[in-house]
């Protein structure tokens, strides 16, 4: 999908990607930018639980609203989603250089060595690049995702987070 997306000025079909990535890579090819995929999903949804429960308590606190108030959850869910882009930008930008790598050429020889060239030629603040869109499309999907979960639990008779 990635490769696909970034396929600027070639009109290649999706079953032609596919081809060339296993004719030039062999089925590894399908799995660039996995190991960085999977500790960035590890520090999304630890970020997300973490700082949605510590938002709840302080704006409750600050606020006076319940716990299991809905403006309590929306407002703690939206400070998830900036804190999730705080930590997710970084592993978004390497995962997206590593799989947009030609099939025919290998540009990075896995996360860190993507991770030290980018820093090196771009600076640590490259990390963050994209960071207002990120936020917009987390900030929302945390609020949804987190509201949703408070709704079923009540739901169902389970205690709120």
């Amino acid at each position: 999908k990635t490769l696909a997306q970034t396929n600027q000025g070639k009109s290649v079909s999706l079953s032609g990607l596919v081809g060339n990535m296993y004719r030039d890579q062999g089925i590894a090819g399908f799995y660039r930018g996995v190991e960085v995929n999977v500790a960035r999903a590890c520090v999304l949804n630890a970020t997300k639980m973490g700082c949605y429960d510590i938002s709840k308590g302080f704006v409750a606190d600050k606020t006076g609203w319940s716990r299991k108030d809905v403006r309590t959850a929306f407002s703690s869910s939206f400070i998830a989603g900036f804190f999730m882009t705080c930590t997710v930008a970084p592993w978004d930008m390497l995962r997206t250089k590593l799989m947009n790598q030609p099939t025919d050429q290998k540009i990075y020889n896995g996360f860190s060595d993507c991770l030290v060239r980018t820093v090196k030629s771009d600076g640590v603040l490259s990390l963050w690049r994209g960071f207002i869109p990120i936020w917009a499309r987390f900030a929302p999907q945390a609020t949804l995702q987190l509201l949703t979960i408070e709704f079923l639990y009540g739901v169902c008779g389970f205690a709120s987070i």
